[in-house]
């Protein structure tokens, strides 16, 4: 709705790289405030949030421009302007987790405590930073009649303008926050280590996987059947999740 949030002379703040440092912030924030609690070193918090961030940024924005390869062909230097939006999640993911990962293993570090304790700042940051999709128009919906559809006016929007749309970023805005409250609610009655991490991979794939169906970007990606990139991304993921959660309990049973 506002994709430039302060204009002075050629500089321009852009909303959307506002919130996500908001949301990466806050979520970090969260994130030291459980590990100090746990006896983990907030450096060590600090440390996973900022290498996870780096590699989560580079992923997500490699995985865009692989979806929209025909587009970045033609205009290279466009990859660099995350700025404008542009960024997939599961990209991120994918090559985040690793990274996180390797450090926490570098340091001997308890894994699953601290997948447990990143989980619902991953939520509540991704909550927050969808809403700087919502201010820069990326990740748009299809022409909607519904009451609460949202049209674009701005010229500097990367949503189709003039037209109501979905508010799809908004919609999967409200579910991280939604996910945020069921992880933080279930923190409290956690049976297992990875309990969080994986209800909230499970939780966000059937998030992920609904909102798609709403989206009207034009250049996305489909594997078959009208089925997205990241539709398919979130059935193999939210399958692992069950699978893995499955095992952990099976596994706490046991002992």
């Amino acid at each position: 709705m506002h994709p430039v949030l302060i204009r002075i002379g050629p500089l321009s703040i852009h909303t959307y790289g506002v919130l996500v440092a908001a949301g990466f912030l806050l979520g970090l924030a969260l994130a030291v405030r459980q590990g100090k609690k746990e006896g983990i070193p907030p450096e060590r918090i600090i440390d996973i949030g900022f290498y996870a961030l780096l590699a989560a940024i580079v992923g997500s924005r490699l995985l865009f421009v692989l979806i929209n390869a025909g587009h970045y062909l033609k205009h290279p230097l466009d990859i660099i302007k995350i700025w404008e939006g542009g960024l997939v999640f599961y990209g991120g993911l994918l090559l985040a987790a690793p990274v996180a990962l390797w450090y926490i293993r570098k340091h001997s570090l308890d894994r699953g405590s601290l997948m447990d304790i990143f989980a619902p700042s991953m939520a509540i940051g991704h909550a927050v930073g969808r809403l700087g999709c919502f201010s820069a128009g990326c990740c748009y919906g299809k022409p909607a009649s519904v009451p609460w559809a949202v049209t674009f006016l701005d010229p500097e929007s990367l949503a189709r303008v003039g037209i109501p749309l979905h508010p799809t970023q908004v919609y999967e805005s409200l579910g991280e926050f939604l996910n945020f409250l069921i992880l933080i609610t279930l923190r409290r009655h956690q049976s297992f280590k990875g309990q969080l991490f994986w209800t909230y991979i499970f939780l966000y794939s059937v998030l992920r996987f609904t909102v798609e169906f709403f989206r009207g970007d034009v250049a996305r990606g489909y594997i078959v059947a009208g089925i997205s990139v990241s539709q398919g991304i979130s059935m193999i993921i939210g399958l692992a999740a069950i699978v893995v959660i499955v095992k952990l309990m099976r596994r706490k049973t046991a002992h």
